[in-house]
C-alpha cells in the first residue's frame, strides 16, 4: 500500500533531529517486490534519468518544492509501528533516484542498523547514475550502511542505453565497479522491453557486461508492462512507448538464460576484465 509522505519541516534540518532531511515522494508499507521479504519502501523525489518505460514520472522533479520534506525519525517511527510485519524483510529506499540524496539515505540506514529492537536489513534500489566516480567520497557512507543493492542495468550497449534513457551508461558502470570493489551483495535488474532489450544478443551482452562483478547474487528480468501509461495521461504527458505492447512473460526464461550464458562465457575467457 503506497501513501503520500507526510511532514512539513524545511530541508536543512529541523529542531530535535540530528539527521539530514530528505525529499520523499511516497511510502509503501507492504512492499513485496523490492528486496527479500515484506518491506517498508521509501520512494525518494528526483531522478536524472528519463527512461522511456518509466512508470513513476511524478518522481522526476528534483526542484526545491518537489516531494515532502521528511525526517529520518519520522520514517523510522512508521517502520517501528509495524515492525512485526517486516521480520523477514526490512527497508528499501527507491525513487526516483535515491543516490541523489546520499546523506539522507545514509542517515536513515545507519539509524535502522542501530535500532534497539534489532538491526534492520537495508536495501538500495538504484540505477547508479547519480554516482560520480570522480568524487566517490560523497557516496561512501551510504554504501557502508547498505546491505543489498538492486542495480537496474537499462541496456548493455551504450548507444541503446542512450536511446532508451537519454543518458550515457558510464556512471552506472562505474557504480557497479564500486559495488564490486566493496563486495556489496547486488541483484541485477533488467527491464525487458519489446524492440529495445528483448533480443538474445542484447541479453548475452548484458551477461558479458556484468561478468566482472563477483558480488552479484541475483538476476531479475522484469517484463515491460503498460500500467504506467494512465499516469502519464493524468499528468498531461505524452507516453514515449505508446503502442508498445507488454512484454510476453513467456520469453523471460529464454532471455534470462542468455544473460547467464554471456556471463559464464566472459568469466571463462577473462575473469578479471570486463569484455569490450
Amino acid at each position: 500500500m503506497r501513501e503520500e509522505a507526510g511532514g512539513s519541516q524545511p530541508i536543512g534540518g529541523a529542531p530535535g533531529t540530528r539527521y539530514a532531511m530528505g525529499r520523499v515522494h511516497s511510502v509503501e508499507s507492504m512492499g513485496t517486490v523490492d528486496g527479500p521479504g515484506i518491506r517498508f519502501v521509501v520512494f525518494l523525489q528526483g531522478c536524472p534519468m528519463r527512461c522511456l518505460y518509466c512508470h513513476n514520472p511524478d518522481t522526476w522533479d528534483a526542484g526545491p518544492g518537489a516531494g515532502s520534506p521528511t525526517t529520518v525519525e519520522e520514517l523510522v517511527e512508521r517502520f517501528e509501528s509495524n515492525r512485526a510485519y517486516y521480520r523477514t524483510g526490512g527497508v528499501t529506499v527507491t525513487g526516483g533516484e535515491p543516490l541523489l540524496q546520499p546523506e539522507f539515505v545514509a542517515d536513515l540506514f545507519a539509524a535502522l542498523h542501530a535500532r534497539p529492537a534489532g538491526r534492520v536489513h537495508t536495501c538500495l534500489d538504484t540505477c547508479g547514475y547519480a554516482f560520480d566516480p570522480e568524487h566517490p567520497d560523497r557516496w561512501a557512507r551510504v554504501l557502508s550502511e547498505t546491505d543489498l543493492v538492486l542495480l537496474d542495468i537499462k541496456h548493455a550497449d551504450p548507444a541503446g542505453h542512450r536511446r532508451l534513457t537519454g543518458r550515457d551508461p558510464g556512471r552506472i558502470l562505474a557504480f557497479g565497479d564500486e559495488l564490486a570493489r566493496r563486495g556489496i551483495d547486488t541483484v541485477i535488474r533488467h527491464v525487458v522491453v519489446p524492440g529495445y532489450t528483448d533480443s538474445v544478443e542484447e541479453c548475452e551482452a548484458l551477461g558479458r557486461l556484468i561478468a566482472p562483478w563477483r558480488n552479484v547474487v541475483g538476476l531479475e528480468m522484469l517484463p515491460y508492462h503498460t500500467m504506467g501509461e494512465s499516469k502519464y495521461e493524468r499528468l498531461g504527458l505524452a507516453y514515449p512507448l505508446a503502442g508498445t505492447e507488454a512484454m510476453d512473460a513467456g520469453r523471460i526464461p529464454e532471455l534470462r538464460a542468455a544473460v547467464l550464458r554471456g556471463m559464464r562465457a566472459a568469466r571463462g575467457a577473462s575473469p578479471a576484465r570486463r569484455p569490450s
